[in-house]
């Protein structure tokens, strides 16, 4: 259930930054420029798409897979565990990527993308500890 609802919020916070990369929002709710100048640099796109686009997509899909995981059939069962485990440890590794970027290349930080981080973190903690759960009760 904390994984659902932590790929929720990252998915409203992804929406937020895609919807005022596309002109859609006037400004970001931000306090300072650094968000604007982290989504103006030419980071803001990876192999051509929008990060901010992935992240909705990859948001949306860790709540589908977490929304399956919640059914009783799938409750005691690893795979949609492990494959929650496997996707947001490619986000996390993305991540870090990013934050690299901000720091040492665009010299802006994103608060925004930092609420990102910090949720995707806690997904993948998350997932872990529900792995952790359910080696013991297969055991």
């Amino acid at each position: 259930m904390t994984a659902t609802l932590l790929s929720l919020a990252g998915l409203f916070v992804a929406l937020y930054l895609y919807l005022y990369k596309i002109g859609r929002i006037g400004t970001l709710a931000c306090g300072s420029g650094a968000c604007e100048t982290v989504q103006a640099s030419r980071y803001s796109r990876f192999l051509g798409i929008e990060v901010a686009l992935i992240g909705v997509f990859g948001y949306a899909t860790l709540l589908l897979v977490s929304l399956v995981a919640l059914q009783p059939q799938w409750v005691h069962d690893r795979r949609p565990a492990l494959l929650l485990a496997a996707l947001s440890g490619g986000a996390v590794l993305f991540t870090v990527y990013l934050k690299a970027l901000e720091l040492f290349v665009i010299h802006a930080i994103c608060r925004w993308c930092v609420v990102s981080a910090i949720l995707i973190v806690a997904f993948h903690f998350v997932t872990l500890l529900d792995l952790r759960r359910l080696r013991h009760v297969s055991a």
